[in-house]
């Protein structure tokens, strides 16, 4: 039969080729020889959910209420929650009736929310590296992506404003992520205050990702965007439950801020979803209410982790920076290593040759390109492993080119 004639919409023909895509089909196809794949690759948390909190959903489950639809903004006592844990935590007060609402996850939220505040025509400024769903998200909405230099200083900021004053017509949306994805970089609270006065200044509506905001470490508290004042002026936030929490798989996160927004979000959500599964929302209050030890831990989990795998990149002779938040590595690669390599052909041979999974920084943008992000999803024995198997992948293949081999001291050698 000729089909020729069924072609998808333009909003999918304007997004670029997914650079994931090649590495996860190696990866499954590899797994399903039966060969042990070390996947660093994904911001998958590995770790189980509090205890609590599963106890509370088996619960929930049974009471039949509880299989209904739900609504699509979220039941208020969650809601309630999420505005308690902002006033507690970071000092906000917010309205849980007008300024919250709950998502099928924060990436599910932030996308809808560009369909609901953009279109044709308009435009969104964004950092690079960025999260795809910063950047894709934009084109599936229709607008267009203005990409300038990842920074969180204020040469950045001025980047932001020279884009803003020049362009006409001018941005719509201001795309903001810290702690950052992929790359950890962090902020501190004037960052915030000076984003604040660049949006009033020109009416730009920010959009701030605060997905690894709970998971921190030796002593640094990621600031919240809406604790900068007139903050709820000007933008929104979105958190997870995925990473704090271990709840990745759950698909559960929220929006919060600018009523305005929110209330855009909640028209597009109402006519896409009838809500989450409410024992998953009634679980979630829970994990607020009682489970922040359980974030604690987890986040001292990671810090460990974290320090094995700076410690592997610099033996390696990997350029990184030690994050003080978040769940990655970012790590800049020897260009010998990369013998003339793309990161993503670097990545497709490490799979191959290593046998672990890494993320290439040019699937986050063209500024990624020479780096790659560690995920922090597998212990530590299992990272100083992984570690080894790049080591003598890189060494054996250096071997064949130059005749020698140098192995070097290893993180648990």
């Amino acid at each position: 039969m000729h089909e020729s004639w069924i072609q998808p919409s333009l909003r999918i023909s304007r997004l670029p080729p997914y650079l994931f895509g090649r590495i996860n089909a190696l990866r499954h196809k590899k797994r399903q020889e039966g060969i042990d794949i070390i996947d660093l690759g994904m911001g998958n948390p590995s770790d189980p959910t509090p205890e609590p909190i599963v106890d509370k959903l088996c619960e929930a489950v049974r009471d039949p209420r509880n299989h209904r639809y739900s609504v699509s903004t979220g039941i208020l006592n969650l809601r309630r929650d999420v505005a308690r844990h902002y006033k507690e935590r970071y000092g906000v007060e917010l309205d849980p009736e007008n300024e919250v609402i709950a998502c099928i996850g924060s990436k599910e939220g932030i996308s809808h929310m560009l369909l609901a505040m953009l279109g044709a025509g308009d435009t969104a400024v964004v950092g690079d590296p960025a999260f795809p769903i910063h950047v894709y998200g934009v084109a599936l909405a229709g607008a267009n992506v203005i990409s300038v230099p990842l920074g969180n200083d204020e040469a950045f900021l001025e980047r932001i404003r020279y884009v803003v004053e020049h362009l006409f017509p001018r941005p719509k949306v201001l795309i903001l992520n810290y702690p950052h994805n992929p790359t950890a970089m962090t902020v501190d609270p004037p960052f915030f205050r000076k984003v604040v006065a660049l949006a009033e200044q020109f009416n730009v509506a920010v959009i701030h990702d605060f997905a690894y905001g709970q998971t921190c470490f030796d002593g640094y508290e990621a600031p919240s965007f809406l604790a900068a004042p007139g903050a709820k002026n000007v933008g929104v936030e979105f958190t997870t439950m995925s990473k704090p929490y271990n709840m990745a798989g759950w698909r559960i996160g929220f929006c919060a801020g600018n009523r305005q927004m929110v209330r855009a979000l909640a028209t597009i959500k109402g006519y896409y979803d009838y809500g989450i599964f409410q024992p998953v929302q009634i679980a979630s209050i829970i994990a607020m209410r009682h489970c922040q030890k359980y974030v604690a831990e987890q986040a001292h989990t990671y810090a460990l982790r974290r320090d094995v795998v700076i410690e592997g990149c610099r033996r390696l002779g990997w350029e990184t920076e030690v994050p003080r938040a978040g769940m990655f590595v970012w790590a800049r690669v020897r260009d010998s290593h990369l013998a003339g390599q793309s990161t993503i052909e670097f990545v497709m041979r490490m799979l191959e040759e290593a046998e672990v999974a890494l993320a290439p920084g040019r699937a986050f943008g063209e500024n990624g390109e020479g780096y790659v992000r560690i995920a922090l999803v597998e212990n530590e024995q299992r990272l100083r492993q992984a570690v080894r198997q790049l080591a003598r992948a890189l060494n054996q293949g250096r071997a064949t080119r130059e005749g020698h081999d140098e192995t070097p001291e290893l993180p648990g050698e």
